[in-house]
């Protein structure tokens, strides 16, 4: 649809609405104006009324990246206007829900830092906020389309429609419902209800969709009464379809952006159809692109690992799933990596969402974390948090093996994280065998010391005064460089040698961090303690 389109629908045109037209094009010139009125009143939603989106998962599984993007695109666009973030549970499908399903996502949404305003949880003015608390409403707004003519009561079995579908596929052509219910005469519909036949109720598509402006997608229109049957809006179990919930929803609780993904696109016709059918305004729609796999195939379920769940459980921080989620997409004035929550509302601009697919490398996870965590530890209170998470990861992967119980006190381990920010992705890291000597002393042997020298005495006599000279006001620098003096003073031993003796000394490892920092990490006290076991081994052979 053009913009000169656009222009000649404007509400101060005179529409040549009788003369000139016939009933038909004169219907279709009114209803062209009320989308002309209806568009420049979304244009002005943001700055003249309250924003108020929604993200409505099923609890038919857990949450997944997917879903965590949609919410978090949602919550992004109602702060970044002032509004407000619900969350509304589509638990319509009784047959699939998970139990837990429904407080996961929540607590889930909780832990990522987009928590919703209003949701079955926290409640708010316009809930529920689970959709089988509202089957009434849906009853009720399902006999006003039954009565106004817009939908029709259909008593076909389950048998003949699974009749229908084959036949289709057999003559290759798409399964569609044939309307037939729809021919039923007033009184045939009464006989059959009387006689308490079960059925379902079905909305009347009608040809001629007028288009509409997507916020991403630009102009759309589906003919959806040309590919598809009559969809059912009611079930006979009395339970709404999709269709017809999530508007009389959007409609209750005053939603006014509809931010979802791209596969509803072409569904919003039909639902279109049905707000105008029942004379409501719509909200304004943004179809969001797909989040997609590096290769581009489409992120499924039967991935376990894009459950958020499974993120937290890895130690990933939550900011850095928004960050990995919304750099791999668009809307955003910048793409670099590290961007906090609030940066992204700063930065968001929904204009500049693009129509192609996200391509999300869960490769660069690593990378991510590793920036945000770095983050967390330079933050006092939040390294407090890291400080208290590593206590409890230490204490599961060393139960009776820690000699000394000062490593459990917040000074050490808040001295290990500042040394090794930039270096690890995950705290779990720092419970590794390559870190194990931070929390348990380690053992070596006779054998692997003569290895590297046989000054192991007087190698072990200076690095003790070295660490009890420079004392807790050592720093790595200063002490690398008073290890090079150190080993000059070894006669008969390299410096590497010399570097990987005092290592396996303090570590029993061959590779890790440096010296300097090994002794700095562990402080004099320890790193004196662990030296002169050096000495008393030689002393023993």
């Amino acid at each position: 649809m053009s913009r000169s389109w656009l222009r000649s629908c404007h509400p101060n045109r005179a529409f040549p609405l009788s003369g000139f037209l016939c009933p038909l094009a004169a219907s279709k010139v009114r209803f062209q104006r009320q989308i002309f009125l209806a568009f420049s009143r979304r244009c002005a939603t943001t700055a003249g009324s309250e924003v108020r989106v929604r993200f409505a998962p099923s609890p038919t599984g857990f949450l997944h990246l997917g879903g965590l993007r949609t919410a978090l695109y949602n919550y992004i666009f109602a702060k970044k206007h002032g509004g407000s973030f619900i969350l509304r549970l589509e638990d319509t499908d009784q047959s699939r829900l998970v139990p837990g399903a429904a407080e996961a996502i929540e607590d889930m949404l909780e832990w990522a830092g987009i928590p919703p305003d209003e949701s079955p949880g926290r409640s708010g003015p316009l809930g529920p906020y689970s959709q089988s608390k509202r089957l009434d409403l849906y009853k009720q707004t399902a006999s006003r389309l039954v009565e106004s003519g817009h939908a029709y009561h259909c008593f076909c079995t389950p048998q003949r429609l699974e009749l229908l579908k084959k036949e289709a596929m057999r003559t290759g052509q798409t399964p569609r419902y044939d309307n037939r219910c729809r021919h039923l005469r007033a009184e045939q519909v009464q006989e059959k209800l009387a006689l308490g036949a079960s059925g379902v109720i079905r909305f009347r598509l009608q040809e001629g969709v007028e288009p509409f402006e997507d916020l991403i997608f630009g102009w759309n229109r589906h003919e959806v009464a040309q590919v598809e049957g009559d969809p059912v809006v009611m079930k006979a179990d009395g339970f709404p379809t999709y269709h017809l919930a999530n508007i009389v929803d959007d409609h209750y609780m005053k939603i006014s952006h509809v931010l979802r993904g791209s596969e509803w696109l072409i569904s919003t016709s039909k639902h279109l159809l049905m707000y105008h059918a029942l004379g409501w305004r719509p909200p304004v729609f943004g179809h969001l692109p797909l989040l997609t796999n590096k290769d581009g195939s489409k992120l499924s379920k039967r991935q376990g690992h894009i459950f958020i769940q499974r993120f937290q459980e890895d130690g990933v921080l939550p900011e850095t799933l928004l960050d990995i989620t919304t750099n791999c997409g668009s809307g955003f004035g910048t793409n670099r990596v590290g961007r906090t929550l609030n940066e992204l509302i700063s930065e968001f601009n929904p204009s500049k969402i693009t129509t192609h697919s996200a391509l999300l490398d869960l490769e660069k996870l690593p990378e991510f974390n590793k920036i945000h965590l770095q983050r967390r530890i330079q933050d006092e209170q939040q390294c407090a948090s890291l400080v208290k998470d590593l206590q409890g990861q230490i204490r599961r992967a060393f139960s009776g093996e820690i000699q000394d119980e000062d490593v459990l006190q917040e000074d050490y381990i808040r001295r290990v994280l500042h040394l090794r920010r930039g270096h690890i992705s995950y705290l779990r890291e720092l419970v590794s065998p390559a870190y194990s000597y931070l929390w348990v002393r380690p053992s070596f042997s006779s054998q692997q010391v003569a290895v590297l020298s046989t000054e192991a005495k007087h190698v072990a006599t200076l690095a003790i005064k070295l660490a009890e000279e420079r004392g807790e006001a050592g720093a790595v620098g200063q002490i690398s460089q008073d290890l090079k003096t150190l080993a000059k003073k070894i006669k008969s031993t390299k410096y590497p040698d010399v570097m990987r003796l005092i290592r396996l000394t303090l570590s029993g490892l061959q590779q890790g961090p440096s010296v300097a920092e090994m002794m700095v990490a562990l402080g004099p006290a320890e790193t004196v303690h662990r030296l002169k076991k050096l000495l008393l081994l030689h002393e023993t052979n």
